[in-house]
């Protein structure tokens, strides 16, 4: 395994200053896919600031901050890219094999990276899919392999040999390279990556007969993270058809809208909660139904 591809990936939490580093490998098999053989993707919070791909065979910088690199930086990636290929290359044909899977198309996918929390400890993580399933993951207690599907067993016992200790090679890299980027990431983006806007909130709703369609669109904040809800009398949650879907904005900050459905005629008691790491405390807004149709 090569864990070396130090493009970054890091995402920051709802009430905190955390951030963290994240890997995303994906190689395919067959055609029809669309994709490359093999790509790899690299984040800092919920910005890709770096990419490599087995088409254009060059890593290269996805954000204006980040030329702050040195160009070898970008040549040493791109070496590391390459070795990654070889290397995603032979386990797509071993998992393959193993799976007994050997004709058609597929995918296997790795994730790997390290948190580092406000309170100055550190979480990481690595993970393995094939064909969009879990299939194997470091266990970061033991720092052994732990198959999710028999057919990842020969694998784990493999990486958890004497003689390859897969699990000790990646603990120190995310324990300790991984920790150090994502710091001199954090110092060369800092402007970008902690800027703290408050969201705004805006409520409406549409009375449709029997039943109003309450919406809380929230916007214009930064980091992306954030809570919304809608509640009935500010004490009970109300519950939601679909999930939440966040969407940058072009000035880098982000919005959401969600939307939820009450009896017409109780729109007053239902309200909106929101809480980004921006507030002091959380905004809460009454509905003022002025649409109709």
């Amino acid at each position: 395994m090569y864990p070396l591809f130090l493009l970054i990936l890091g995402v920051s939490g709802v009430y905190s200053d955390s951030h963290s580093l994240r890997h995303y490998y994906t190689g395919v098999s067959g055609t029809g896919w669309g994709l490359p053989e093999v790509s790899i993707a690299g984040y800092v919070d919920d910005q890709q600031i770096g990419s490599y791909n087995s088409d254009s065979r060059l890593a290269q910088p996805r954000v204006p901050w980040i030329d702050k690199l040195e160009p070898e930086f970008w040549d040493r990636q791109t070496q590391r890219g390459k070795d990654i290929q070889t290397f995603f290359n032979y386990t797509m044909r071993t998992a393959m094999s193993q799976l007994n899977r050997t004709g058609g198309s597929h995918t296997f996918q790795a994730m790997h990276g390290c948190e580092l929390t406000d309170d100055g400890s550190i979480a990481v993580y690595d993970q393995y899919g094939y064909d969009g399933e879990d299939a194997m993951y470091l266990d970061t207690k033991t720092w052994l392999y732990k198959p999710t599907v028999p057919e990842a067993q020969y694998t784990a016992q493999i990486w958890n040999s004497p003689d390859v200790r897969q699990g000790e090679i990646m603990k120190n890299y995310l324990q300790r390279l991984c920790a150090e980027w994502l710091k001199d990431v954090l110092q060369i983006g800092r402007d970008v990556l902690e800027k703290r806007v408050t969201p705004e909130v805006k409520v409406t709703g549409q009375k449709l007969g029997r039943v109003t369609v309450l919406h809380c669109q929230v916007y214009g904040f930064h980091p992306r993270a954030v809570d919304v809800r809608w509640m009935k009398n500010k004490q009970e949650e109300v519950p939601l058809d679909e999930a939440i879907v966040i969407l940058p904005n072009p000035d880098g900050t982000y919005q959401t809208r969600v939307t939820a459905e009450v009896p017409t005629g109780e729109e007053d008691s239902y309200s909106c909660e929101v809480n980004h790491s921006r507030m002091k405390k959380s905004i809460r807004m009454s509905l003022n139904v002025t649409a109709s149709v």
